[in-house]
């Protein structure tokens, strides 16, 4: 098996009970393994940076994902 396996067996889903805004850190933590905090400031960093496409592919996850 891959490492690259998503943990929860599937693709990725919105985790809204455990997530702050509309769930995509939680989400994606939940798919890859690596905890919340990390997705979220890796989204808040780089958008602080400068670089303003982290917005645009957060809510593209938002709207996109289940």
């Amino acid at each position: 098996m891959s490492n690259l396996t998503p943990r929860n067996g599937g693709g990725l889903r919105l985790d809204k009970h455990d997530g702050k805004v509309f769930g995509v850190c939680s989400g994606l933590a939940n798919w890859s393994g690596v905890d919340a905090i990390w997705w979220r400031l890796g989204f808040v960093g780089t958008t602080l940076l400068g670089f303003g496409l982290p917005v645009l592919i957060y809510l593209a996850i938002a709207l996109i994902a289940d």
